[in-house]
């Protein structure tokens, strides 16, 4: 039995076998390797995505938040800002004291990246309930205030006298100059 297969054929044949040899190797050697590499590094892309999503909506949340509390406390967050005038002081709390003197505004230090200053302060009240209400008016004050104890106070005939320290609190000039 002879078999009879013309020239084209065993071209034809010869290709298609150089052709599956090729394609074998190359998927062998190329494709399934990468074919791996690329599910390893697709699982790893969705990891960081999820990350991603993640750290985006905590980012997305603590913006929130920031702004809520910083519309909540935009009147302390100005009250930093603001610089302590005493003549101002003075003026602004005489109302609650028959009289009041502010002296000896003196620069303590620096603390937790705040100026701080000193000051010492002399009234006369005619009952403590005015004190107390100076108190409450301070908290709401253009200034970040702390009045320091002990607080004196001497009985003299119908008036008290009172005397006490306050620190008031500002941020430091040098922090500013970066905005």
């Amino acid at each position: 039995m002879k078999i009879n297969l013309s020239r084209q054929n065993i071209y034809l044949f010869a290709l298609s076998v150089f052709l599956l040899i090729f394609v074998l190797v190359f998927s062998f050697s190329i494709l399934i390797p990468e074919g791996k590499e690329y599910r390893i590094k697709r699982g790893e892309v969705n990891v960081e995505s999820r990350e991603l999503k993640q750290l985006s909506d905590f980012s997305l949340e603590t913006e929130v938040i920031l702004q809520k509390l910083q519309s909540d406390n935009l009147h302390i967050i100005t009250a930093f800002e603001n610089i302590f005038n005493a003549q101002r002081f003075e003026k602004q709390y005489k109302s609650f004291f028959s009289s009041l003197e502010v002296s000896k505004k003196s620069k303590v230090g620096d603390e937790d990246g705040f100026s701080v200053y000193e000051v010492n302060t002399s009234s006369e009240i005619s009952s403590p309930k005015s004190f107390y209400d100076f108190l409450d008016a301070v908290n709401k004050s253009d200034w970040i205030i702390a009045v320091n104890f002990p607080i004196n106070f001497k009985r003299d005939s119908e008036m008290i006298s009172s005397s006490f320290t306050m620190k008031v609190y500002g941020n430091k000039k040098d922090l500013n100059s970066s905005k």
